[in-house]
């Protein structure tokens, strides 16, 4: 653009109130504002059992935000009740983000996905971190109990609609890119990590053999 810099953000065209957003997007159906339920009935307990895979929304005392995955065997939440579930942390990077910001900031966000399902369930909460050992070892694989437990004290659960499914055709086969077409996480982190030796092809054999044989 022979020289000419341009940028899409004005500054002031940024809202700063809620009264300027409800202006632009409106307010929620009273069906919208009257989903949230306080506790896991048996819908949310049923959804919560089916699930193999969720993400976790942490922020630490000074609010800084972080999101993390977890993965399982469908059902490896485990419910206490209708006001209690329990997330087994497996071995992982050791980095422990959601821990430490549960250690300063206890409030929890979750959702729940279903493969193949548009909707996902939403939950909100207070959350704990348990070394109870005799709790851990009922969420146990293949005899390896999880090193921890994330005890979430739950205080919203709603459904959320499928539209950002729909939109992006996520549960879609002939949407996925071909294997050749992914961004490699091996290069992505060789190339974030700059440390001599630390090439694609060491951090991929790495990869691979902590996938094949630490998961638990």
């Amino acid at each position: 653009m022979g020289g000419l810099t341009l940028t899409l953000i004005d500054e002031k065209q940024f809202i700063t109130s809620e009264a300027e957003l409800r202006e632009l997007v409106g307010y929620p159906s009273e069906l919208v504002k009257k989903k949230v339920i306080s506790h896991l009935d048996e819908n949310c307990r049923d959804f919560i059992a089916k699930s193999p895979l969720m993400f976790i929304s942490t922020s630490d005392e000074s609010g800084k935000c972080d999101v993390s995955p977890r993965g399982d065997a469908a059902g490896f939440v485990r419910l206490e009740g209708d006001s209690h579930l329990i997330i087994p942390e497996r071995r992982g990077n050791k980095r422990l983000d959601s821990l430490r910001n549960i250690l300063s900031n206890p409030e929890i966000g979750l959702v729940f996905l279903i493969p193949g399902l548009g909707e996902t369930l939403r939950v909100n909460g207070r959350a704990y971190i348990t070394k109870d050992s005799g709790l851990l070892q009922t969420m146990a694989v293949s005899g390896i109990p999880p090193l921890a437990g994330i005890v979430v004290a739950v205080e919203e659960c709603y459904l959320h609609c499928a539209k950002s499914f729909l939109r992006s055709g996520a549960w879609k086969p002939e949407t996925w890119l071909e294997s050749g077409e992914r961004p490699s996480a091996a290069r992505i982190l060789s190339a974030h990590v700059q440390q001599d030796g630390v090439t694609a092809e060491v951090i991929a054999a790495s990869l691979a053999e902590g996938y094949s044989k630490r998961l638990y």
